[in-house]
């Protein structure tokens, strides 16, 4: 392709509306524009990145066996209310009625549908397994779009469902995607982690997230060196360091005057004591009634986890304090709260601590597990830099990192909901086996660039950059050196090696700025001085290495794509 009849709307200044690298980048580079909040234009630079990250996508998928469809963006409501989510799925959910009335939603995912088609598609057990796939767009209305196309409103979506006779079978479907994802995310040139994680609005037992390491990431991944262990901080477990014994040993169960000090910070620094030695005690209101849940003070409550256990809930305001636990708040403490379901962090099953008294202006010190207060003991705490691995007991790292792509094991959730049944053997029905695979490709490009870069611009890898190669004429008046990087462009494309050629009338110094920020892998600069020995440049964008060859050896100097 030849620059001036391309539209690569280059731009020097960072647009301050962008925040992450990558969103800066493609802005920049002219790879993307802006609509409105959450919503994107790839350009043509940006949509060649796409497609090159799809042929990766449908190889591996088509690989596995997969079989590519296409589902309408356009759902009824219908099949939504009979898996429950039209009414567990919130905001994030666009809804609109057709001109009959009926209720319609944009879809967000497609199982539901691809479940509609295989209740009516499969109906023995000698037709399975069956994995069906699809790169379709998706519409979610996010509350806070943000980062370029990190978190947009409409998105792009390879999607791959597994329709299973067994959970053996499932488990077989799982591992195939499993290991076509690392192939995937290998190919695009990212570093990644496939870590645990919670299985959310989609259900099911199993979940699997990959993430790709990035300070832009808007999650938390905890993992372990010495192990392996590897989960998202949702539901990463881990063993706080342990409380060091006091001096002089265990301090005696017995009030401590704090007046107006409620706050474990506040407290602290009036006993001069770490908030280490404190357990935070805090009143919520769950579905089926209040719940005290007991954290050590320098450990947060994880609310996710603390969700899985209780089901939805929020903080009781003072007055449900007051009138629930008969104590002000800011002086809680866990003992003599009969009625109340009491769930504690593990952590504090050892040592002795202060918490709230009961009573206005009052602490307790010395206060123990079992001997002053009995819980449920589950893990709520969020797993910290430094904890113990729940496996090995090693250090724990933490990292942010960006979400590329999910698997789940569904089992029977949607193929029981939309009667998705098959005969097995002995004739009988049994419901279809589910599993789901998705990964954004939009979201790998943008990773890539996250991981990739430098301050001149994007270093995209060769398997996914939008050309080969740059040819690039520093020619000034010279027609031998706009001669030459034609005949070396034509001799490129003519080869199956895909070329962009800057045949722009522009100075050099903004040919090469130019090129080190769209990012093309390969370029080849051809001089005036250079071509008099005979010889052109050919320059790698990652390295920064050049060499000089003669203009006849670009195809031999080139490794075409894979």
């Amino acid at each position: 392709m030849r620059f001036t009849k391309m539209l690569i709307p280059t731009v020097r200044e960072t647009p301050s509306e962008a925040t992450a690298e990558s969103h800066k980048l493609m802005l920049r580079a002219g790879y993307v524009r802006q609509l409105a909040a959450g919503l994107y234009i790839y350009l043509p630079l940006g949509w060649r990145v796409l497609s090159r990250i799809n042929r990766i996508l449908r190889e591996e998928m088509d690989a596995i066996g997969a079989q590519e469809v296409s589902m309408p963006v356009l759902q009824p409501a219908e099949v939504w209310q009979q898996t429950g989510r039209w009414f567990d799925i919130k905001e994030e959910m666009f809804r609109l009625k057709d001109r009959g009335g009926r209720d319609m939603c944009l879809g967000m995912t497609h199982e539901e549908t691809m479940t509609w088609l295989a209740s009516r598609e499969i109906r023995s057990y000698r037709q399975l397994p069956q994995v069906w796939y699809q790169i379709q767009t998706k519409l979610r209305d996010e509350a806070r779009p943000k980062s370029g196309i990190l978190r947009t409103r409409e998105f792009l979506m390879k999607d791959s469902y597994s329709f299973d006779a067994s959970a053996e079978g499932l488990e077989k479907s799982y591992k195939l995607h499993e290991d076509a994802y690392h192939r995937i995310f290998a190919r695009c040139g990212l570093k990644f982690r496939q870590v645990e994680s919670d299985t959310g609005m989609m259900g099911g037992a199993v979940a699997h997230e990959f993430m790709a390491p990035s300070p832009s990431g808007e999650d938390d991944i905890v993992f372990c060196a010495a192990c392996g262990y590897q989960a998202n901080s949702e539901i990463a477990d881990s063993a706080p360091r342990a409380l060091k014994p006091k001096p002089g040993g265990e301090e005696p169960y017995s009030d401590v005057h704090t007046p107006e000090k409620r706050t474990v910070e506040e407290v602290g620094r009036f006993l001069k004591e770490p908030a280490e030695r404190f357990i935070k005690s805090i009143l919520l209101i769950a579905a089926e009634g209040p719940v005290l849940a007991l954290l050590r003070g320098d450990l947060q409550l994880h609310e996710k986890k603390l969700q899985r256990l209780i089901g939805p809930f929020r903080a009781a305001g003072k007055p449900e304090v007051a009138d629930i636990l008969g104590v002000e708040a800011g002086f809680i403490g866990p003992m003599g709260h009969d009625g109340v379901k009491i769930v504690a962090d593990p952590v504090l099953k050892t040592g002795s601590y202060i918490t709230g008294a009961n009573r206005p202006h009052y602490h307790k010190r010395g206060v123990r597990a079992d001997a002053h207060f009995r819980a449920d003991w589950h893990d709520i705490h969020v797993a910290a830099k430094g904890d113990g691995c729940p496996r090995c007991g090693s250090a724990l790292a933490v990292e942010k990192a960006i979400e590329i792509g999910n698997i789940f094991q569904l089992g029977t959730k949607y193929s029981a909901a939309l009667n998705a049944v098959f005969l097995n053997e002995s004739g009988n029905e049994e419901p279809l086996i589910m599993g789901s695979y998705g990964i954004g490709p939009a979201r790998i490009a943008a990773a890539v660039i996250e991981q990739s870069h430098d301050k001149d611009g994007i270093i995209w890898p060769e398997a996914i950059a939008p050309f080969d190669v740059e040819v690039i004429p520093l020619a000034g008046d010279d027609p031998e050196v706009e001669n030459a990087a034609r005949v070396i462009y034509g001799e490129l494309v003519r080869n199956g090696i895909e070329a962009l050629i800057d045949d722009r009338d522009l100075r050099a110094g903004v040919k090469l700025k130019d090129a080190d920020l769209i990012g093309i892998p390969k370029q080849i600069i051809v001089g005036q001085r250079n071509l008099r020995e005979g010889l052109v440049e050919l320059k790698d964008r990652r390295t920064r290495e050049s060499r000089l060859i003669r203009p006849g050896e670009t195809q031999d100097a080139l490794k075409p794509r894979e």
